[in-house]
């Protein structure tokens, strides 16, 4: 067996701990990037009336960005990558909810001040 000089297993063993280093710090950071995301699409939601016409998907969004921020203390990253991601999709499901839920409202106001024309022109017709 061919013995490796020292100075160049020690080369290799420091690159390898570099490139482990580097590894860590860019999950690390994508991490909190996806919780900060994943705060955002919360507060956004919220904003939307997420909370009035989606209680369940925002309660579960709130939920899964508790337990990113926990998994992000714990040095869990890839938790807390997978976390943030799931409480992202469950704040954009609320805001689109309240969307909906309000365009329906809208949609149903619009239907009732038809009708209610439509009873007046009916009168007015019968009228003459």
């Amino acid at each position: 067996m061919k013995k490796i000089p020292m100075p160049r297993l020690l080369l290799a063993c420091t690159l390898v701990v570099l490139a482990s280093a580097g590894c860590a710090t860019r999950t690390q950071t994508d991490a909190t990037a996806n919780v900060a995301v994943s705060k955002e699409a919360v507060d956004n939601a919220a904003g939307a009336d997420g909370l009035q016409f989606a209680p369940v998907e925002m309660a579960a969004a709130r939920e899964k960005l508790t337990l990113a921020n926990k998994a992000m203390a714990d040095r869990d990253y890839k938790g807390a990558t997978e976390l943030a991601t799931q409480a992202q999709a469950d704040a954009k499901l609320a805001q689109s909810k309240a969307k909906s839920a309000k365009a329906q409202a809208v949609a149903d106001a619009l239907q009732d001040d038809i009708r209610v024309l439509r009873e007046e022109l009916d009168r007015a017709n019968a009228v003459k």
